[in-house]
Formats: C-alpha cells, sequence, structure tokens
C-alpha cells in the first residue's frame, strides 16, 4: 500500500472519507498492522476533534500547500480543544458536588450524623385554654393570653364532684373582676357562677352551658376559660361558688373558693 494509504487512518478515524476511500481503507487494514495500531492510538483524539466537521478536515488537507491556512487550522483547533477541556473540567466539578451531596444523604440514612438543619425559633401563641385539666398555678400565663392574669389566685378542688377550678380576683373601681378555670367539668349540664357576700347575698354574675364531651375531661381536654365582673368589692366577698343547674332550676355546688 502506499504511503497516502497510510495517511488515510487519521481521515478515517475521523470519518471524512467517502464510502469508496473508506472501503479501500478497511481492506488495507486488514492487513497492515501498523495502521491498525495506529488508529487504535487515535481513539482519544477522534472524542477531541469530534467537533470538527468535515469541510474543517478538507481545509486541512489543504494546509500542505497553504501555510497561512494551516496555520489558521491550527488555531481553530486549539481553540476548540480549550472548549472541550472547560467543558469536561466543568462536568467533573459538578459531578463531583452532586456526589458529596448524595454522600452527605447516605451517611445519614446510615445512621451518621445528619447536617445541622436551621430551624426556627419558638413562636408564642395566646392560647385559648391550657392544655390539661389541671387548675393553672401562679405561673401560668393566664387565661386567654400571653400576660399572667390580673389579680390574687385561688385553687379549689370538690372532693365530691371531683371538679377543679383556678379564680383570679382583681380590685377594681366598679367592684371585683373574676377570672375562671374550670376542669374536670363534665357535660352536659348548665352552670353559673355565684358570688356570696359577707352579708349573706348572693349574686349570680355568669352562666354558661356545657357541651356533652364537658371541659378538661377525656373527651375534651381544654378547660373552661371565662370572666365575670361583680359590683361587691373584694373585701366583702365570702366566697365564690360555681353551681349546675337542672331542668327545674335547681341548683347545686360544684367547686367552690372560699379562702378569700
Amino acid at each position: 500500500m502506499s504511503r497516502a494509504d497510510h495517511m488515510d487512518v487519521a481521515a478515517y478515524a475521523l470519518g471524512v472519507l467517502d464510502a469508496q476511500d473508506a472501503e479501500r481503507f478497511e481492506e488495507h487494514l486488514a492487513t497492515c498492522w501498523a495502521c491498525a495500531a495506529e488508529l487504535e492510538t487515535m481513539v482519544p483524539v477522534v472524542g477531541l476533534l469530534s467537533g470538527i466537521d468535515g469541510e474543517a478536515m478538507a481545509a486541512l488537507e489543504q494546509t500542505h500547500t497553504d501555510p497561512a491556512l494551516l496555520d489558521r487550522t491550527l488555531v481553530a483547533v486549539r481553540r476548540d480543544r480549550r472548549r472541550t477541556r472547560v467543558r469536561q473540567l466543568l462536568a467533573t466539578a459538578a459531578a463531583v458536588v452532586v456526589f458529596g451531596g448524595l454522600s452527605g444523604v447516605a451517611a445519614g440514612m446510615l445512621g451518621g450524623e445528619p447536617a445541622p438543619t436551621p430551624q426556627a425559633g419558638p413562636t408564642q401563641t395566646a392560647p385559648t385554654a391550657a392544655p390539661s385539666g389541671e387548675p393553672g398555678n401562679p405561673n401560668d400565663p393566664g387565661v386567654g393570653g400571653e400576660k399572667p392574669i390580673e389579680g390574687d389566685q385561688h385553687n379549689a378542688t370538690d372532693a365530691g364532684t371531683g371538679v377543679q377550678t383556678t379564680m383570679w380576683l382583681a380590685r377594681k373601681e366598679y367592684g371585683t373582676q373574676v377570672s375562671v378555670q374550670l376542669s374536670r367539668l363534665p357535660g352536659p349540664r348548665v352552670c353559673r357562677l355565684v358570688v356570696v357576700r359577707k352579708n349573706a347575698t348572693s349574686e349570680v354574675i355568669s352562666t354558661w352551658s356545657v357541651p356533652a364531651g364537658g371541659y378538661g375531661t377525656n373527651q375534651n381536654q381544654l378547660p373552661l376559660e371565662l370572666t365575670a365582673s361583680t359590683s361587691a368589692p373584694v373585701r366583702d366577698i365570702d366566697k365564690l361558688q360555681v353551681q349546675s343547674v337542672d331542668a327545674n332550676g335547681v341548683a347545686s355546688p360544684l367547686v367552690t373558693v372560699d379562702d378569700i
């Protein structure tokens, strides 16, 4: 085979030979170990030059007779190779980032320490009711709000009915403000809050109905919370009593605060 036939290795590798020349080269390749070895070494080069089309290769053939064209072709090839290397570097960097992220997730799933996740701080909300059926204590935020409830606190539990209450009595110009929290109060029923004065007179200052689930019970863990007022000053109050009223209007005590 002629020297020109040997030089067809690069053109064949890049796929720029026409069908007749490619067939002729393949027949030669079957009997020429030198061309076969050279073709094998050109496989990586083909990947780098894959962006150069047939017209560029044809122009390359003309560089044998046109030095200026050779210089322009070499510049174009170098530029294309630089772009290819940059793309390869970017692809490698992206793969490293993705692999690193997946490795962190896998480590967490296999029992490693997970990466700390930023968490929002607790947000305080104004409770509408206490979370349990127990009466409040002096450190509780209060009924229906974040601020401490105004007034002196009094706790009571009725041994017979089991109803529990916490009441706050605040002195006002008009008399006394009474804030009430009730739990372990079963339903359904109608209740009322009665102020008993030291002169033995009484006054109903609030009434309400209790649903079937009650308040502060197993069915409804939220206690009942309400606020009422009386014209009687704190010094004149003997006791405060929550009463249950039946269908006939007969009242029976459920829980009494008498340590005023």
